[in-house]
Formats: C-alpha cells, sequence, structure tokens
C-alpha cells in the first residue's frame, strides 16, 4: 500500500493516545457529548448535578465568543442547587494541570449547516479541547487546516456549541503534524511544529509528537499555562515551542538557583509573549517579591506595556515617570515595565532612596528586553550593586560576543559576561525553517564611474563610501527615482508598506524633500511621512553594530530635547504635511504630542496608510509590523545593528508576503554576509538570503513543463475526468503563481525570461478560477468534494490596483476611443473581469452595463455615477427576485445579510429556514432547501456588497 488510509492513521493514533493514560470513550452525536459532560464534571468535582442543575450549567457553557468561554473555561463557577444551596465547582484545574480526567474519541458527528463528522477529539473533563483532523500520507497539511475552518463555520457553533470550547488544534498528515491555537483569523503560515529542547522537529505524529505533544500531563500544561488570551485581540494564541522552553528555563532558574541567565531568540520570533508569560507565572512564585520587565526607550516602554496589557488586561501600570515607579515598588504591583532610565534615576536620586531600600533585600527579578541595548554601561553595576537579592535574565535576538563587542568606559562586555549562561537558543536559522519567520530578499543597488587618467572605468557600489559621493543631490534624486519606480513592485500594489532608513538627519532631509517635490510635481503620489530627533549627526563610517537611541528619554522628558532648531523646524514642517494628509494636529513643540506622533505613525505603518516611513535610527528596533515587506537601506549598518534593520521586513503574514525585501544602496554585501555567520552559522547564507533571480527563473520554467505535463493546453483543462485530476492541475499552477508572486519583487522581473507567455499565463489563471468558483458554489452535495480542502491562495492572485474603481476608469477611457479599437479595449476589460478573482461574481453584471448603458452615457465624467445607479437597481432587483423565489421574508433577510456580514459567519440552517413565510419545510426538504437559500444569500453578497468599497 503506498499510502496510509486515512483510518489506519486515525486508529492507530487513538491506541498510542490509550497507551499514554487517555480513557476511550464512544460519542457518535451530541447526546451523547451531554451525558458524557455531566459524568465527567460530577467526578472531576465530585459532586452529582441533578437534570436542572446541569441545564444551569450548560447554560453558563453556552454563552459567548469563543474568546468569552476560553475565560469561562479557567474561572471557578457557581450555581445555585435546587434545594437553593450555592454550589461552588470548576471546570478545569488549570493549577494542578495533571489532576484532569482525560477522554479520546473519534468520528464525532455534529449536524449544524451540514453534517459534519471530526477525527480524533481530546476530552478533558467532558469538554472537547484539543481537536485532531487527520489527512492520510501524501496530501497536504492545508487541507486539514482549511477542513477545520470549514467546521467552524458550519458546525462547531451548532446547538450547544461545546466545539467552540476547543483551545488547540492540531492537524497532521501522518509524516508532518502543526499545531494552533483556536483563532479564525490566522493562516496557514501561523501553525507551529512542536519540537525538542534543541529545537529538533518531532513532525510525525506517531513517532514523536503524539508522546511529547499530546501527553496528558503535557497538552493539559499547554492549555493552562500556556494558552494566551489576548485582550486587545479577543483571540487566543499558544506558545511556540521555542518560547515554552525558554519560559521553563527561566522558571526553573528562579525555583531552584539564583543564577542569571539570557534568551537567545532570534529578531521577530515573539519574545514579547515569552516574557510576559515568564513574568506572569514567576510573579506568582511565594518566593518573588517584584517582576520588573525593563526596556531602554520611552516608546517601548508604551509598546511594551500596551502588549503586554493585550495578552492580559489591567496585568500592567505604564510608570509615566519615576515617581510613579518608585510608588510600584513600594505597593503591590506585581509586575512593573521601566525603562532603564527612570530605573538608574530611581535607585540614584536621594529623594526616591528612602522608599527604594526599602526593597533592597526582597527578591526581585529582573527582565531586560533587547539586552544588548540596554546593560553595557554604568548601569548594570548601579542595579547589582543597589538590590541584593536580585536575579536578571536578558532577551536577545542579537547577542553580543568577542567580535561584535565594542568599547564603553567599562571595556568590551559580551551578552555572556553580564547576564551568565544562554538558557535558550533560537537562532534565525531556526526561524526561516520553522516558516516563523522569512527569508530576506537582499538588491545590492548602485554602479558610480570614476574618471582616472581621463578614462572612465566602473566602480561596483561595494568599493566605494565617499561623503561627498553619497550624499551627491544627483545620487539621492536617482535613488529617489528608483524607489519611486519599483515600489509598487516591491510591495505587491502596496498590499505592504516600505521604510527608508538613512545615514543622518542631513541625508533624511534631503530625501524627504527631493520626494515631496517630486510628489508636488506629480511623479508619484506614494505616502511618506518621517520622524527623527535632533542628535548630533552620527558619522557613517563608524557603523559599528549599535543603532543609537534617538528618543532617549530622561527621567520625564523636556520640550525640545536640547535639539538643532533648524532640524527642528524640518520636522515641524514635516509634521504639517502628516498633518494634512491624515486631518491630525501633532506638533514637536511639546513632548507629548511629539510622543503621541510617534504612536501614530507606527499605528498608521502597521494599518498600511503609510507607504514609505523616512528613519534615522527609530523604528529599526523593536518595530513589529507584518505588513511591512521592504527595507530600502542608504546607512552604513553591521552586525546586529544589521539583523535588527533587515528583521524589520520578515514577519510572518500570508502567502503573499513570501519574503523580506532589503534594497542596498551601500557597500554592505561583505556586512551583511558577516553578520548572518555571526548569528546563525557559517552555512545559514543560503538559508537566510533567497537565490538570485535567475534561479527563480529556471524554477519556474520547470513548474511550467509540469504543468504542461497535466495540461498541456488550456482547453484540457475542461478534459479533467475526475477531482484528482484537477487537484494535480491546482497544485501545479498554485506553484507557477507562488514563483511568480517571488520573481516579481525583483527589479529585473521580465516575462521575456520565461517560457511561458504572460498571457498564456492570464488564461491557465481562468481555469484555476473557474474551479474555485465551482468549489466555492456548490453546495448541494451531501459529499465533501476533496477541492473543499484545498487552499487556492487567491491572495496570490489578488492585484490591489484591479478592483470596481479600476474598471470605471477603464470604461471612461473605452468612451473616449473610436469605434476601430472599442473592441479590443472592451475585450481587454472582459479579460480582467475574467482573471481577477475578486470581479469575477460581478462579471455579468458589469458586462450588462457596457453593453445597456454606456453607450447612451454622453459624458464619460457621469460614469461613476451612472454606474452606482445601475449597481443600486440591479442590487435591489436580485434582492426582491431572490426573496420572492423563495418565498421569504424581506425585512428578516435583510437582517440576516446584515448579521452575516458583521459577524462574518455564515448563518446556521435554523436561521434561514426562519425566514421562510408561513408553513415550514417538511423534515426532509429542510436540508435541500436551507442549503439553496444559503448559496444565493452567499452569492448575493460576493455579487454586489463585497468589494464594492474599492
Amino acid at each position: 500500500m503506498s499510502t496510509q488510509p486515512e483510518q489506519v492513521l486515525e486508529n492507530q493514533l487513538v491506541e498510542q493516545l490509550l497507551n499514554q493514560g487517555y480513557s476511550k470513550i464512544s460519542i457518535p452525536d451530541e447526546a451523547s457529548l451531554l451525558a458524557n459532560l455531566k459524568a465527567q464534571l460530577e467526578k472531576h468535582n465530585n459532586i452529582t448535578f441533578t437534570a436542572k442543575e446541569f441545564e444551569r450549567v450548560l447554560n453558563i457553557l453556552s454563552k459567548g465568543s469563543v474568546f468569552e468561554k476560553a475565560k469561562t473555561l479557567r474561572e471557578k463557577q457557581h450555581i445555585v442547587r435546587d434545594n437553593g444551596e450555592n454550589l461552588y465547582f470548576e471546570f478545569l484545574n488549570t493549577e494542578h494541570w495533571c489532576q484532569n480526567q482525560y477522554q479520546v474519541t473519534q468520528q464525532v458527528t455534529m449536524e449544524g449547516v451540514y453534517k459534519n463528522r471530526y477525527d480524533v477529539t481530546l476530552l478533558i473533563n467532558g469538554l472537547p479541547l484539543v481537536q485532531i483532523e487527520l489527512k492520510r500520507r501524501g496530501l497536504e497539511m492545508k487541507e486539514a487546516f482549511n477542513q477545520i475552518n470549514r467546521y467552524q463555520r458550519h458546525s462547531f457553533g451548532a446547538k450547544s456549541a461545546l466545539f467552540q470550547y476547543v483551545q488547540i488544534f492540531v492537524i497532521s498528515n501522518g509524516v508532518n503534524t502543526k499545531y494552533y491555537a483556536n483563532n479564525r483569523n490566522q493562516s496557514f503560515k501561523q501553525t507551529f511544529y512542536w519540537t525538542n529542547k534543541e529545537n529538533k522537529r518531532l513532525s510525525n505524529i506517531l513517532n514523536g509528537f503524539a508522546s511529547e505533544f499530546l501527553e496528558p500531563c503535557h497538552i493539559s500544561k499547554m492549555i493552562c499555562k500556556y494558552v494566551v488570551l489576548n485582550e486587545t485581540h479577543k483571540i487566543l494564541m499558544v506558545l511556540r515551542p521555542y518560547q515554552f522552553y525558554a519560559v521553563e528555563s527561566l522558571i526553573d532558574k528562579v525555583k531552584n538557583s539564583n543564577h542569571n541567565g539570557y534568551i537567545w531568540h532570534t529578531t521577530g520570533s515573539g519574545k514579547t509573549l515569552t516574557s510576559f508569560k515568564a513574568s506572569q507565572i514567576i510573579m506568582k512564585m511565594p518566593q518573588v517579591k517584584k517582576v520588573v520587565f525593563v526596556v531602554d526607550r520611552k516608546d517601548l516602554d508604551y509598546q511594551t506595556t500596551k502588549e503586554f496589557n493585550s495578552f492580559s488586561k489591567g496585568s500592567i501600570d505604564g510608570t509615566d515617570n519615576t515617581k510613579a515607579l518608585v510608588k510600584q515598588f513600594s505597593d503591590d504591583t506585581p509586575i512593573i515595565v521601566t525603562t532603564i532610565q527612570k530605573l538608574n534615576t530611581a535607585i540614584s536620586k536621594n529623594r526616591y532612596l528612602a522608599k527604594m531600600e526599602r526593597l533592597q533585600h526582597e527578591r526581585i527579578v529582573f527582565i531586560f528586553d533587547e539586552c544588548h541595548r540596554s546593560q553595557f554601561g554604568e548601569t548594570h553595576n548601579r542595579i547589582k550593586a543597589f538590590f541584593h537579592n536580585h536575579q536578571m535574565f536578558g532577551f536577545t535576538g542579537t547577542p553580543i560576543f568577542a567580535d561584535n563587542a565594542i568599547n564603553n568606559e567599562l571595556g568590551k562586555r559580551t551578552t555572556t559576561e553580564l547576564f551568565g549562561a544562554c538558557l535558550h537558543k533560537y537562532v534565525i536559522t531556526d526561524a526561516i525553517k520553522d516558516e516563523n519567520v522569512l527569508k530576506f530578499a537582499v538588491e545590492y543597488v548602485g554602479r558610480y564611474r570614476q574618471k582616472e587618467s581621463a578614462t572612465e572605468i566602473d566602480i561596483e557600489v561595494e568599493d566605494i563610501d565617499r561623503r561627498e559621493l553619497m550624499e551627491s543631490p544627483k545620487r539621492l534624486n536617482k535613488i529617489a527615482d528608483y524607489i519611486i519606480a519599483n515600489h509598487n513592485r516591491k510591495t505587491h500594489n502596496r498590499e505592504f508598506t516600505g521604510m527608508f532608513c538613512v545615514g543622518s538627519t542631513d541625508m533624511l532631509v534631503d530625501y524627504y524633500d527631493i520626494l515631496q517635490r517630486k510628489k508636488e510635481e506629480g511623479q508619484h503620489n506614494l505616502k511618506i511621512a518621517t520622524i527623527f530627533s535632533y542628535v548630533a549627526n552620527e558619522d557613517d563610517a563608524d557603523a559599528n553594530g549599535y543603532i543609537p537611541d534617538e528618543l532617549s528619554f530622561a527621567a520625564e522628558p523636556s520640550i525640545g530635547y536640547g535639539m538643532n532648531l533648524h532640524k527642528r523646524d524640518k520636522l515641524e514642517s514635516y509634521i504639517g504635511h502628516y498633518n494634512q494628509m491624515f486631518g491630525s494636529n501633532f506638533t514637536n513643540k511639546d513632548s507629548q504630542s511629539f510622543y503621541n506622533y510617534y504612536n501614530d505613525i507606527s499605528k498608521k505603518v502597521k494599518e498600511r496608510k503609510i507607504d514609505i516611513l523616512l528613519v534615522v535610527n527609530m523604528f529599526l528596533t523593536g518595530f513589529d509590523s507584518p505588513t511591512l515587506n521592504t527595507l530600502y537601506v542608504d546607512k552604513n549598518l553591521k552586525y546586529h545593528g544589521l539583523i535588527q534593520a533587515y528583521s524589520r521586513t520578515n514577519r510572518i503574514i500570508n502567502e503573499q508576503k513570501s519574503q523580506g525585501n532589503i534594497v542596498v544602496f551601500r557597500n554592505l554585501k561583505k556586512a551583511t554576509d558577516q553578520a548572518i555567520t555571526l548569528f546563525s552559522n557559517k552555512d545559514a547564507i543560503d538559508v537566510i538570503i533567497m537565490k538570485p533571480y535567475e534561479d527563480y527563473v529556471q524554477k519556474f520554467n520547470e513548474a511550467f513543463s509540469e504543468l504542461l505535463k497535466i495540461t498541456p493546453t488550456v482547453n484540457s483543462v475542461n478534459g479533467l475526468v475526475s477531482e484528482e485530476d484537477e487537484l494535480e492541475f491546482i497544485k501545479a499552477f498554485r506553484e507557477l503563481m507562488r514563483l511568480k508572486n517571488t520573481m516579481t519583487t525583483f527589479a529585473n522581473f521580465d516575462w521575456e525570461d520565461l517560457e511561458m507567455e504572460e498571457q498564456l499565463f492570464a488564461d491557465f489563471r481562468s481555469k484555476y478560477l473557474d474551479l474555485w468558483q465551482k468549489v466555492k458554489q456548490d453546495h448541494s452535495k451531501e459529499k465533501v468534494s476533496i477541492l473543499d480542502d484545498v487552499d487556492f491562495e487567491l491572495e496570490l492572485i489578488h492585484r490591489d490596483d484591479i478592483n470596481v474603481s479600476y474598471i470605471l476608469k477603464l470604461l471612461a477611457d473605452l468612451k473616449g476611443t473610436k469605434k476601430a479599437e472599442q473592441e479590443a479595449k472592451r475585450k481587454e476589460i472582459v479579460d480582467l473581469l475574467t482573471g481577477e478573482a475578486n470581479l469575477r461574481s460581478k462579471r455579468e453584471l458589469i458586462e450588462k452595463f457596457i453593453l445597456e448603458n454606456l453607450p447612451v452615457i454622453e459624458d464619460s465624467d457621469e460614469i461613476p455615477q451612472e454606474f452606482d445607479k445601475f449597481w443600486t437597481a440591479e442590487q435591489q432587483k436580485a434582492f426582491e427576485e431572490f426573496v420572492k423565489e423563495e418565498n421569504l421574508s424581506s425585512e428578516k433577510t435583510q437582517k440576516l445579510i446584515e448579521n452575516y456580514l458583521y459577524a462574518e459567519r455564515e448563518p446556521l440552517r435554523d436561521e434561514l429556514l426562519d425566514l421562510i413565510n408561513g408553513a415550514k419545510p417538511s423534515v426532509l426538504k429542510r436540508k435541500t432547501i436551507g442549503d439553496r437559500i444559503l448559496s444565493k444569500v452567499v452569492n448575493f453578497v460576493e455579487t454586489f456588497i463585497n468589494g464594492m468599497d474599492n
């Protein structure tokens, strides 16, 4: 047998779980699930519920969203018994997590919009807290991921909705296994492999994963201690294995020693979540008085406090000044977030010493974020000398070794000298292998000519670094033109954002003025913003790995920061441009408004409202934005400063963001290779830096050859006999899309380099979308298609500039052309409608507008207004026909559609049937009629509402 059947894999997994201590239970339906829940809760709490009392328990369980249910799971519960007495009980023992009841069942059947059968369910105290979906070997795990998403839409919320209590999902095809938290917003990119402490992957579900991760005590520990409830986004998060091992090692050090240590986790791997979870657990230890989380800049103080509070609402009281910090040391605040500057002031100034000295002998655990930035001066020794019972831990993505240490007043010092042993290591090569961060695509741009003995010779940018040349207006203008010409390509038509770091505030001012002038001249419409402080300019030649802290506030920042007046005026004018762009009123005339400006820029970059942010040093460390994918570099960087800056671009978000783009206008090739070697290993460059453009051309041509073996022509897609054949075509063309997505970010991408013509690619893409449409619209069959679970990765097709507004502009152009050209233009529009996933549902109506309405519109400026009138009329007509055909209540149907749009959840069958006027259909017809109404609702929304705000 070439592949292991899914049922065999499922049975083997259940057998292994039984050997690990789970009890097997048969739960064919919801009635059995509820009966078992009652019995398990009674056993766990050593009580007995009457039928009415258990109804009250179910009433508690039925309330709220997935996020709110996760809170309910962890809280102590109370009901009033039938005899009037109070009864207190729990759903889960979170403090002694091994003292719960563990069961395994398979093939639970639940019916919501559709009837679904779940593969393997782990029950803890009768509640389904872990759901495992399996695929046979050879199939993609993403199919299991998509299947769980389908269950979430169709049946997890049905009836008593107990499957909304699932905390962790596990997906596997036998040889590869991943896990993730119950959070519908995440993509497949945000699923994780489990590893051992040395980061060796345990991917086989039967050989390693089940015995380690699904072991009863471990899985309940993950749920009770390492699932985090993010209050800001109302989602569940679960720690990745390296985060788990780091926290465990810190807890062990605090529990069993007074030794210090540091955690080396590469930039972008989620150190804030790791440090929060460590702080949260350590603060509950009876031997610890306080946990103090120390950062080295006020912007990180704000950002970290905000992130900590998102993980646990109200857990952190931000310290606005040193007086507030001293108060927190004196009161019952268990976790303090502060800056190194304020902490230094608190233990140095006489007016604070009386209060602070009371804590000198208390057990205080200090956790330093990015410890290489904050802990290489005299302050480190001062903290050690002041607190006599301290324990210090550092987090860093880029430690200081002998190779990248620099001299300060205390000489050269390494991270190990300051903090002791490395307690856990997760380097950039580990993160790329695990797909937790992206590779970098580094392009070195620039060639200069030097006159020598009346002969011009080419000199590569790597060989040149003269200030006069580097800051010449001619060079800066050429670089600005390059960025304007290539920014859309680099960011997938501004689906992502960019940052431009330069060597000094003088250069930043010059670049900003050039870009602003070109914008006013109509050469681009990029939204540019900047922020900088007015410290003395750094000399590029002194790049030593450090990125200086520009916004380094004292205990209480004062107006102006002692900055140069000219630069301050310049920044004020740039803030004025920003205010015009966004309707704000920031200024740099007082420190609070300037700081608010900083925070607003941070927010708008993440929201993709800023296209390019110009900086010198700010935002090159500690700034985390998954939507940022491109860094332009005209600044000397080295060692950890280089890695920190590059790593702004490599956060995972979705399939479209395939790498972090680094465009370098300096001689940084050698520095880049040195930095990567230092922070990983000598063989890491090929892992971290993407291959040259030519390699992807070769891969694309090979993939095109494989596609032609499956479908020699575009029309042969129509002749594919089985779903298995269609699946092979989908996979083959999807691989072509992935490669094209990567290649198009290269400045020298050209279809002429490829064996496949652009038109042929577009034609195959239309057939690919035909199959997607077929799967999406077929609600009629009971049997699940294998194509239901395929991720078509439509984000690789979507182009931000191809939308309804774009089509209206083309219609205006069509109106202005001669009759001889009109047919060609009309075909171009129809081809676009066919090839764009977000427009296909609107194709028929837009074609109708072209044929019937466009000829009678005299002024092309009136097209948008006339199109809106046409669209509104067609929408109303379609709605009235739909409710009449199905005999539905117009008012109820409209409200259901509004709820569907708001909740982003397909309505349940009972909700759909409730729309019908008069007698409801018989039991035998309920499914068919419910599915038909659902299909019409989805198609109506897709056609008339989704995508119309573009």
